[in-house]
């Protein structure tokens, strides 16, 4: 019978995460702390923020088993295709050793023409590893990006500990689903990640499925982490939710950035605007699901907007990313650690002649990876990352 050792699950061992909250279970990440969870009343935003997009448990030991007890709350959306479990990613000393999924778990019920949501409460499950070498080693267990999970216990053969820092530099992004990882496959498969993984930084992903919407208290709290770098990926959240026009945007903008640079007024800071998408590159939102495609099981999105209003200040792709470049262009004036990227050279017209979008707004797997690699030439080992000086904090 196997000799089991159970450590308390604290923010130590953790990595990505802000805050720990008690559950009738066990412990439920936050990518948000609790003073901003009180500023909104959003079923999207409490779901996402919930998901452990880049949060991972980091230990050393001497352990050649591990489990890790959770309850995962799975989405259905009500005649869509059934969504596939969520991906534990293992790595031992930087590198994937195994994956898992967790079957059952609580059922959050989507309607997608109501949007009305229910939820039926399941069981707990494992995550197991076994087979590792009795080598002190440092584990990571990457949790699912788009599954919200409660962690119930930590069990190990060896005693572990925490792993101090790893003295990288901390890059701190917020954006979209894409940078949330919408299909990818794997939480390590991500475009962030995987782009903190080849730059060698350490991420702490605030993207946000659906709700990138400049909300000021997602700005405070990019402002008062500690950070090297600071990125944020902004447009297309306000595009297909259609909450804003141009008259407002452009004074949002502003006021996004001007918070982050209260607690951070000489990190580099970079405003990334959307990657290519074409059913919204000239019409506005707001977008929906597409009923047609639906009915022949194909989860797809299509843009609803009239792109006759845009003059009369509906916003579109191209509209935003002018937007942005015009914002970072006049406040680089004064502000020479804030850069700007065009989202369309991690993912441009060629590349979606190559890698269509295959619901028309996310990326797939293999997009992932080449956004990924674009982002750490172009960004985190390019000019932005270069002039990394200031150090983490304020």
């Amino acid at each position: 019978m196997q000799n089991w050792i159970t450590t308390p699950i604290t923010l130590e061992l953790l990595r990505g995460a802000l805050e720990l909250e008690p559950t009738e279970v066990g412990l439920l990440p936050h990518r948000l702390p609790a003073w901003a969870r009180r500023q909104y009343d959003d079923p999207q935003l409490e779901m996402v923020e919930s998901q452990p997009s880049g949060v991972r448990l980091v230990f050393s030991t001497r352990a050649t088993a591990v489990e890790l007890e959770v309850r995962p709350t799975k989405r259905v959306y009500t005649g869509a295709p059934p969504t596939p479990d969520g991906v534990y990613d293992v790595l031992v000393d930087g590198k994937l050793v195994d994956q898992a999924t967790v079957p059952g778990g609580n059922v959050l019920t989507i309607d997608i023409t109501t949007g009305a949501i229910s939820q039926r409460p399941g069981e707990i499950g494992t995550v197991q590893v076994s087979g590792l070498s009795g080598d002190q080693k440092t584990i990571e267990i990457w949790l699912p990006h788009t599954e919200t999970t409660e962690l119930v216990a930590l069990r190990t053969d060896a005693p572990i500990e925490p792993v101090a820092g790893s003295g990288r530099r901390i890059w701190v992004h917020h954006g979209s689903s894409i940078s949330h990882g919408s299909n990818a496959t794997s939480p390590t498969g991500t475009w962030v990640v995987h782009a903190a993984s080849l730059a060698g930084v350490e991420p702490i992903n605030l993207g946000f499925g659906g709700s990138a919407l400049l909300q000021p208290f997602v700005a405070r709290t990019l402002r008062d982490l500690p950070a090297d770098l600071i990125s944020v990926k902004l447009g297309i959240n306000v595009v297909n939710t259609d909450v804003m026009r141009r008259r407002a945007f452009g004074p949002a903008v502003h006021g996004f950035l001007d918070i982050i640079r209260e607690g951070h007024p000489t990190t580099p800071l970079l405003v990334v605007s959307p990657i290519l998408c074409p059913m919204h590159e000239d019409t506005p939102g707001p977008a929906t699901w597409d009923l047609d495609a639906l009915s022949r099981g194909e989860l797809r999105f299509a843009a609803t907007g009239d792109p006759a209003d845009v003059p009369a200040g509906k916003l579109t792709l191209n509209v935003i990313r002018d937007e942005l470049a015009r914002i970072v262009g006049q406040r680089a004036a004064e502000d020479p650690n804030l850069h700007y990227l065009d989202g369309r050279d991690l993912y441009g017209p060629a590349d979606n002649a190559e890698l269509p979008l295959p619901d028309d707004l996310h990326p797939d797997g293999p997009t992932h990876q080449r956004m990924a690699e674009r982002f750490a030439e172009l960004a985190l080992n390019g000019p932005f990352g270069a002039t990394a000086s200031s150090g983490p904090g304020r």
